[in-house]
């Protein structure tokens, strides 16, 4: 886990006096709301259409088992019992009342969290993939670069009032499961001809109102010129992005209307003359400090055959768990240990829908108990709204399985239909245009078959309540965005997006649909899909590849025809 020093403690325990007084001071009419505003922002905390709601930085989505119990603590004793995991892998309390924020915040510093920087015109949350340090294709852990980053980027100074926000992930693997692409860095670590580690550099990627795929500007830069060269480039959209329209101020709008190569020719200039081999210049020192923050846990060695046999008979005697198992577990680096991936995805309890990405105070307890039992007390966030296990013995998967099917969390739905990215929509937000969980709970209703989610195949289902795509829906397979016509409801559809490694934008399949036809739209899409796919005896066409082949048209035709 990352580690607070004896700075970033007392940073954050002024913060938190510095926001009480300036809470005090609103309340009591002393600060007026336009100078309380950007105090707030700068402390996490939005006002939506019901409540205030305050967003809680989970750096690069870890969790110690201690810190997710005083996050149950937390919503039980200051909201209504729940959180909400975004795919910026952050949490949001949707119900905090205003005059108890300052609690909230001296309560997560007393266990190194805070709210900082997850609003307002700043460096983000940096964000990485949730297999990181354990995967086997693995080039390097990328965590603890996240880590130097978020040292570097905490209360920095001069950019703490860019032109707009800004966000950075990084990955380790050839794989991205981070969304690289539509971020305004993206950072690949890579290896060069003489296996020297560095980084392949991805810059003006963003979704939202303008959605645009990153372009790379640089494809081998030597680690240790990671904070040199994001400094230069920070600079560069310091000064030249926009500020006279919030629509047009993301880095995304400058790198693409100067264009790939002379945005990169800027950056290099401003690295040479100003930051290149300077004070932020990296050295060994730097990297094994970060590096120790992320040591391996206390692995156990198995007799393989034995849990590979036992782990068989498991399989072949529960179908429940071995449709769980093929869904929802990863492999490791580590003979005898397996990812596993908790849904936050349940759809229908006891007949009632449970938002996408909701945890309440019970299921986070529980959670961390059973972190500490089964992956060494820490979890960690996806950016597609589900929490992961990382450390598992192989020969405890069937008693995890047990005691997460009791928590409602053990759904065996990951990468279907189902696995849906949501945002909160109208239900909670200001800037939605329309609701998301009543359209969800629909889909959820329409397709409820396991079976039939499996032979759909992965298929990547996004839907955002606005055009701020705050759930993506420009790169799921399938995209839903909810506008309003006159005051109704209607919901806009997209096919053939993608956030991985051959990152594009979805295509607009026609007109929106009203908000009672958008399931059984998707089952018309979907039925094509299955009448036009191709197999073989190896494969199955999936739902991308063909939309790659065969564009939109016959999907188009049967909607609409």
């Amino acid at each position: 886990m990352y580690q607070y020093n004896y700075a970033d403690q007392t940073l954050v325990d002024e913060r938190v006096a510095q926001f009480r007084d300036q809470t005090a001071r609103f309340l009591a009419g002393e600060l007026p709301e336009e100078q309380y505003l950007p105090l707030r922002l700068q402390n996490g905390l939005y006002i939506q259409r019901y409540a205030p709601m305050l967003r809680i930085a989970i750096p690069y989505g870890l969790l110690a088992s201690y810190q997710l119990r005083k996050l149950a603590e937390i919503t039980r004793k200051y909201d209504k019992g729940y959180g909400h995991f975004t795919t910026r892998t952050n949490i949001q309390l949707n119900w905090p009342k205003l005059e108890e924020v300052p609690d909230i915040l001296a309560e997560l510093a007393t266990v190194q969290m805070h709210a900082i920087q997850t609003s307002g015109n700043c460096i983000r949350n940096t964000t990485t993939d949730p297999y990181a340090g354990i995967h086997k294709e693995e080039i390097a852990d990328p965590r603890p670069y996240c880590e130097i980053i978020r040292q570097w980027s905490t209360f920095h100074p001069e950019f703490a009032f860019l032109p707009r926000k800004f966000k950075i992930a990084v990955i380790g693997t050839e794989a991205d499961r981070a969304a690289t692409q539509v971020h305004d860095v993206g950072l690949h670590v890579v290896t060069n001809d003489a296996g020297e580690l560095g980084f392949e550099v991805i810059v003006g990627g963003g979704l939202g109102r303008t959605p645009i795929i990153g372009k790379t500007i640089r494809k081998f830069l030597p680690r240790e010129h990671l904070l040199s060269y994001l400094d230069a480039i920070l600079r560069v959209y310091n000064l030249h992005g926009r500020r006279d329209n919030k629509y047009k101020a993301r880095i995304k709008i400058l790198v693409d209307s100067l264009g790939g190569d002379q945005f990169a020719k800027l950056v290099e200039a401003e690295w040479e003359a100003h930051t290149k081999d300077g004070p932020l210049t990296l050295t060994d020192d730097n990297f094994d400090t970060a590096a120790s923050y992320f040591s391996m846990p206390d692995y156990q060695s198995f007799d393989a055959l034995a849990v590979q046999s036992e782990l068989q008979q498991q399989l072949n005697a529960d179908k429940d768990f071995a449709n769980w198992y093929n869904q929802k577990t990863v492999a490791h680096k580590v003979d005898g240990y397996r990812a596993v991936v908790i849904s936050l995805k349940a759809g229908l309890v006891d007949g009632r829908y449970v938002p996408s990405g909701d945890l309440s105070d019970a299921q986070m307890d529980a959670l961390a108990d059973l972190s500490d039992r089964y992956s060494f007390g820490e979890l960690r966030g996806t950016y597609q709204q589900n929490l992961v296990f990382a450390d598992v013995q192989t020969n405890e998967l069937y008693e995890l399985w047990q005691q997460l099917s009791d928590l409602h969390l053990a759904r065996a739905n990951i990468n279907t239909l189902t696995d849906m990215i949501v945002c909160p929509g109208w239900d909670y937000c200001s800037l939605a245009n329309a609701t998301t969980h009543n359209i969800a709970e629909q889909i959820e209703k329409q397709f409820d078959d396991l079976d039939y989610l499996y032979d759909l195949g992965d298929i990547r289902l996004n839907m955002s309540g606005c055009m701020n795509a705050c759930a993506h829906h420009h790169t799921g397979d399938i995209g839903i965005l909810g506008v309003d016509k006159k005051g109704e409801h209607w919901y806009q559809i997209s096919l053939g997006g993608n956030s991985s490694n051959d990152a594009k934008l979805g295509k607009i399949l026609g007109k929106a649909v009203p908000a009672d036809d958008v399931a059984s739209t998707l089952q018309t899409i979907l039925d094509v899909y299955l009448d036009i796919r191709g197999t073989n005896e190896q494969d199955v066409e999936g739902f991308g590849d063909v939309i790659d082949r065969v564009g939109i048209a016959p999907f188009k035709e049967k909607v609409y025809g």
